[in-house]
């Protein structure tokens, strides 16, 4: 009888932790759509990340070419960590880069970067 129980026990968690992961699993998708829709805004914002001053992007209006198209992103920056480093001080992989240190001078937050990242990763 109580090897009964435990299996019962056993299988009533399983069935628990399935359904809580199909309930935040579209959540979680919702959540990381939302946070590339604010890391999309704030690249481009003039007041914030104004990466279309510099970078041509799909979608965005009047882009500069001083740096690179921001396209295939992901084969770019197979780790997304260098991509953050770029964002953060890319003078420090290249010291003549004309790009601003954006979290360095802290003229973007973590969580903005972080956002933006996102975004352009998906690019």
């Amino acid at each position: 009888m109580l090897d009964r129980s435990r299996k019962v026990v056993g299988i009533a968690s399983i069935a628990a932790v399935l359904a809580a992961s199909l309930v935040t699993a579209p959540a979680m998708a919702a959540g990381a759509a939302s946070a590339m829709e604010e890391g999309k805004k704030l690249a481009f914002t003039r007041k914030k990340g104004n990466c279309l001053a510099c970078h041509l992007i799909e979608g965005g209006k009047a882009a500069g070419n001083i740096g690179p198209p921001l396209l295939a992103m992901k084969a770019r920056y197979p780790n997304k960590k260098d991509l953050h480093d770029q964002i953060w001080d890319a003078t420090a992989k290249n010291p003549e880069s004309p790009m601003p240190a954006f979290g360095k001078y802290e003229a973007l937050s973590a969580a903005e970067i972080d956002k933006i990242v996102d975004f352009i990763w998906s690019l």
